[in-house]
């Protein structure tokens, strides 16, 4: 049984939720016992709920809805200013965020024709006309929260939708803001490194998780470069990509580590598809049809064909390359071997150089933890307690021969 959404909450219903006396710490039970998720979003603020992006694979649109419903910029400084007040708080946010870091204050222009709207997403394959994609609100809270005298540095942690940025809308108003908002993000609110989420590099597998071509990324990341070069920053942007998703075979996987070594990527964020209710995706690979075409699509299943996709992603390691040798023989791709190995190439070198650094210094670690040992050993010898007593020897003593009488 799926029931029907709950209605859209207002943003007085949403402030109302947020400004509870929350005391934003985790359950009794943990008993100050470190969690790593809560250190990572401790010092974070959400700023809205639900997301228009409606990709496949995702569940948010299941369970915030897909209108996004933003918080007052009051209700959001006012959160800010209490967690400036906790007690180990530096002055830095972790993330101002949300679902989708660029969403606040982005709705329909025509509310009437959402309420009647079946799209499941509002940006693909083409960002609707009637959505308004207008990103100075946003600009404008980012600019509030740094002007706080309690905070030093915000950032965001939460993925950006670069199709939105790069969206060439008629008002020419909204463009400017799109730039606008981009520069600010990129010089002043990450942290070293902004996430991103292309997900893969093929149009067909994009087509089926609902995002935008990868040419869009591509583009991103030469503005995401260029204003790095002119601000003179060294900030790394760090996609996230995803294998086994249903479309996607092993041809995909190959053609995305050609190309994301070109972009100089070694990939640290990756995952494998893994099926969740609710979803469009898991429809697809349960029952292998498209749900929409009703034509066969492709999902790998078993460990070893999800194994076989997921290796790609590490082809700079050097104890991968005979297995992607392999299946690029298998999946008659051989052409591939050169341009991801070739002998002069430096991605390969210094991903080859990182593994044989590893191994040196943990051989090294390894040597000395036993030579510390050894010294350990023979120190507790020399440094045994000595009696003043000549008849006293300190020696374990002798266990009498033979049996006991």
């Amino acid at each position: 049984m799926v029931n029907p959404p709950y209605p859209t909450l207002t943003t007085q219903e949403l402030d109302a939720t947020f400004d509870l006396p929350y005391t934003r710490l985790p359950h009794p039970k943990y008993k100050n016992k470190r969690i790593p998720a809560y250190e990572m979003i401790k010092f974070s603020v959400n700023m809205h709920q639900g997301c228009f992006g409606g990709c496949s694979f995702c569940t948010i649109s299941a369970h915030q809805g897909k209108f996004v419903v933003c918080r007052s910029k009051e209700s959001i400084l006012n959160e800010v200013k209490k967690v400036a007040q906790m007690p180990d708080f530096k002055g830095y946010l972790s993330d101002l965020g949300g679902p989708s870091a660029n969403m606040y204050g982005m709705a329909g222009k025509n509310k009437k024709a959402c309420e009647v709207c079946k799209r499941p997403s509002c940006i693909n394959p083409e960002i609707c006309p009637n959505l308004n994609t207008d990103h100075s609100k946003l600009t404008e809270i980012y600019r509030a929260v740094d002007a706080l005298p309690e905070i030093k540095k915000s950032f965001i942690g939460s993925g950006v939708r670069y199709d939105l940025l790069l969206h060439k809308s008629k008002d020419k108003k909204v463009n400017d803001a799109a730039m606008e908002y981009t520069k600010e993000l990129i010089r002043h609110h990450v942290s070293g490194r902004l996430k991103v989420a292309p997900e893969h590099t093929s149009d067909e597998v994009l087509k089926s998780m609902r995002k935008p071509s990868f040419k869009q990324f591509e583009e991103f990341k030469r503005i995401f470069d260029k204003i790095n070069k002119e601000e003179n920053l060294r900030q790394q942007i760090i996609p996230y990509f995803m294998s086994s998703h249903p479309a996607c075979k092993e041809e995909d996987m190959a053609d995305l580590a050609v190309r994301t070594k070109k972009l100089d990527f070694h990939l640290e964020q990756i995952q494998d598809f893994t099926p969740t209710p609710m979803t469009v995706s898991t429809e697809a690979w349960y029952t292998g049809f498209d749900p929409y075409t009703l034509e066969p699509i492709f999902s790998a299943k078993t460990p070893k064909d999800k194994n076989n996709q997921r290796l790609f992603f590490f082809w700079y390691k050097r104890e991968e390359r005979p297995n992607i040798e392999r299946e690029l023989r298998k999946i008659g791709r051989p052409e591939l071997i050169n341009e991801l190995y070739s002998s002069n190439d430096r991605a390969w070198q210094q991903g080859a150089n990182k593994d044989k650094k590893f191994e040196n210094s943990y051989r090294e670690e390894k040597n000395n933890r036993i030579e510390r040992s050894q010294n350990k050993r023979s120190s507790q010898k020399t440094n045994e307690r000595k009696s003043f007593n000549p008849n006293f020897q300190n020696v374990k003593p002798q266990k009498p021969k033979g049996k006991r009488k």
